[in-house]
């Protein structure tokens, strides 16, 4: 029965039935993030051992139509799709301590997303971040650091991503262990730094951005640091 329902999946795949197959793509996904992710720690160790889930999300992705999809399943697929595709970068290397220790981890490794060969960079930068054009991305992609914003334990969907993206980003700038406040001074992440313009981008300071989204704002004349990104991987 598990073969022929695996040919009955991919028959749809090909004849086109985007609803059915998209719904199932967050369904599936949804169930992995929660099965595998605890508290923004991955358990890779697990996946390796058991990596068919993860390799059936990984088809799915390579297969998926977007030229069918509205801009909310558009931006709840990319979004999941990179969560995946970095925890697959890592099972296929595993046991890597750090993205970092595989060599060009985010542009020499190629993946199949809509039908597209694209590495983590460029899905990130030149397909989702010119569509959404949306800075609170930076808090839902997960590059596999324990520095990166903790990775959800659900899969992003399309009726519910704005709100998805919008509390997760609201967790995020209000975590002690990602905005370190220390007195008259906080240490920001290194995102803050690379990607400066995108919070900039209305005019406004880094530290301004932070506080639409903190329940404890800064004063205006917070000094502001960088603490140390730690690219050890976030594993379980």
């Amino acid at each position: 029965m598990g073969q022929i329902r695996h040919h009955i999946v991919w028959l749809a795949l090909i004849l086109g039935s985007f609803e059915g197959y998209s719904a199932d793509f967050f369904a599936a996904a949804n169930g992995f993030f929660a099965k595998y992710v605890k508290e923004g720690q991955v358990a890779y160790a697990s996946l390796h051992e058991n990596p068919a889930s993860l390799e059936e999300l990984v088809k799915t992705i390579a297969a998926f139509d977007l030229k069918s999809a509205d801009d909310g399943t558009k931006k709840a697929f990319m979004i999941n799709a990179y969560n995946i595709l970095a925890i697959k970068g890592i099972i296929d290397h595993y046991p890597a301590k750090s993205p970092l220790k595989i060599n060009n981890f985010f542009d020499a490794k190629v993946y199949t997303v809509a039908g597209e060969k694209l590495s983590l960079n460029q899905l990130e930068k030149e397909r989702l971040y010119p569509f959404a054009n949306d800075p609170r991305l930076h808090f839902v992609l997960v590059c596999a650091a324990v520095s990166c914003p903790k990775l959800a334990s659900f899969a992003y969907t399309p009726k519910d991503v704005e709100e998805q993206v919008e509390e997760q980003t609201k967790a995020t700038l209000n975590d002690g262990e990602f905005i370190k406040a220390k007195g008259s001074k906080v240490e920001l992440s290194e995102i803050f730094r690379w990607y400066e313009k995108d919070f900039k981008k209305d005019g406004k300071s880094v530290l301004a951005f932070i506080n639409t989204y903190r329940e404890e704002k800064f004063p205006v004349k917070t000094r502001v640091g960088y603490y140390t990104y730690n690219w050890n991987l976030n594993t379980q």
